[in-house]
């Protein structure tokens, strides 16, 4: 089994793992948006990015959104709600593995990562959302502890259901 290593994203390795997103996903023009909005996020302070690197190579990724203002998010305070104040609850979003990486636990090390850094940044609730017909990752989230159902809604016609845990 080779190396694997779960870290918070580096500028320079963020923008090798949109580009193998981009490469993978050649016909589909919203990857160029997704990558300039998620590197702007981090940019911003509006949102920590992990990476899962096989032999130091990004294979996977996820995103802790805080602010409202994140496009996934869009104001919805339920699912991230950065304010003046500080942040009380943040949404992890857009996790990502590529298929030969699927199955060996490294996205639950990450996501166990990015639970930890929220709780030290006194963060409170995380939230989850995934789409009904995804009943696999639903079920891995549900054993995350993602159990508290916030709400549903039809999402570029997929109903999404939304979790959160209290950390």
């Amino acid at each position: 089994m080779e190396k694997i290593e779960v870290i918070r994203a580096t500028p320079e390795l963020l923008a090798v793992r949109w580009e193998r997103n981009i490469a993978d996903n050649p016909d589909d023009p919203r990857w160029l948006c997704w990558r300039d909005q998620y590197i702007g996020y981090n940019e911003s302070g509006m949102a920590h990015s992990y990476l899962i690197l096989a032999q130091g190579i990004p294979v996977g990724e996820g995103t802790l959104l805080f602010s409202p203002a994140c496009s996934a998010v869009r104001g919805r305070l339920k699912l991230a709600d950065r304010n003046a104040e500080g942040i009380t609850c943040a949404n992890i979003n857009a996790l990502r593995i590529e298929k030969l990486w699927e199955g060996i636990g490294a996205v639950s090390r990450m996501v166990r990562l990015m639970e930890s850094d929220a709780r030290e940044m006194g963060i409170t609730t995380l939230t989850i959302g995934v789409e009904a017909a995804e009943t696999r990752n639903l079920a891995i989230y549900l054993h995350w502890g993602y159990t508290r159902f916030l709400f549903s809604e039809v999402e570029d016609g997929e109903l999404v259901l939304y979790y959160a845990k209290d950390l």
